[in-house]
């Protein structure tokens, strides 16, 4: 089990290697003059030229990166930020708990609504709660988050007072982007949660214990849903960066102080080491979810622990 850890965590060096290639090199073919958003488009060439021969953009592509990996590698520095002048690393350490927080409510909402209207379904297939629960399921994964989350401000903030639309300052800031981020996976996490049970039911140790006079709750609890667990956690785990994708939109349209909105800031005003930074954190923080997760695998199904530990 070490061995595979250390395997895994290994593996995320080319990984993170290659989303710092892929963002720096978007970064570079992005149209628009660091140097001229920081000064104004009033400002003169001379200094637009200057501001960009000390920011080191006037080097060549290739060695801009190897200086920055070398710099972000071996001496933990990603950079300073061009519209701040201040270390990247601090700007975004302060907004990952922001972030994580927002995916990991938004986990929760879906995992509260889809797991169990996705048992109720599976459980009472064919009927009028499995029929809604399927209808429900579609038009929610079909909900755009932007539009919803433009609608619950309307609706709950702007009209009835009863939660801010925007800020970190308490609870009630939270509960808007995670029904925004909960919901549309609910969906998602309904259909896989209802495919599995109705898998798992089918199977003959389910058949044998129904035979057995197992209460029909004890069937569906201890032994089919326990079963049914691994795809649906599988499910959950990969959704997670997908929900840390959503954290961007969220983050904007609920003016929250993550990483999303520090994305979109230096996506703006061209600000390469904040989106740089930002990027590898998200990237590292999604590898290192994945891994828990698998872990998480071995210890639910000794089969897998089995394989990991040769």
């Amino acid at each position: 089990m070490v061995r595979y850890v250390l395997k895994r965590l290994l593996l995320l060096i080319p990984v993170l290697l290659g989303v710092i290639f892929i963002i720096f090199t978007i970064m570079a073919l992005t149209p628009g003059d660091p140097a001229r958003i920081i000064l104004g488009e009033s400002a003169p060439q001379e200094a637009v030229d200057q501001l960009n021969h000390e920011l080191g953009n006037d080097r060549p592509f290739l060695t801009r990166f190897a200086d920055y990996l070398y710099k972000a590698i071996f001496e933990l520095d990603f950079g300073t930020s061009y519209r701040t002048g201040k270390p990247v690393f601090k700007d975004v350490i302060v907004r990952v708990p922001t972030s994580i927080k927002i995916a990991f409510n938004g986990i929760f909402a879906a995992t509260l609504i889809g797991i169990p209207l996705g048992v109720i379904s599976a459980v009472k297939q064919y009927s009028a709660i499995d029929n809604s629960s399927r209808v429900t399921a579609m038009l929610l994964a079909a909900i755009p988050p932007f539009w919803l989350g433009m609608m619950l401000i309307f609706i709950f903030a702007l009209k009835l007072g009863w939660f801010p639309s925007s800020g970190i300052q308490s609870w009630k800031n939270y509960i808007l982007p995670m029904i925004t981020l909960g919901l549309p996976y609910a969906g998602s996490q309904l259909r896989m949660t209802r495919s599995t049970m109705l898998e798992t039911i089918r199977q003959e140790y389910i058949r044998t214990a129904k035979a057995k006079g197992v209460p029909q709750n004890i069937v569906i609890i201890k032994h089919a849903l326990k079963n049914a667990l691994l795809p649906i956690i599988t499910t959950t785990a990969t959704s997670f960066g997908g929900l840390l994708g959503g954290a961007v939109i969220t983050e904007t349209v609920f003016s929250m102080p993550g990483l999303g909105t520090l994305i979109v800031q230096g996506i703006r005003q061209k600000d390469t080491p904040i989106v740089l930074a930002s990027t590898v954190f998200l990237a590292a923080l999604f590898s290192l979810i994945m891994l828990a997760v698998d872990l998480l695998y071995a210890f639910i199904d000794p089969r897998i622990k089995a394989k990991y530990s040769r």
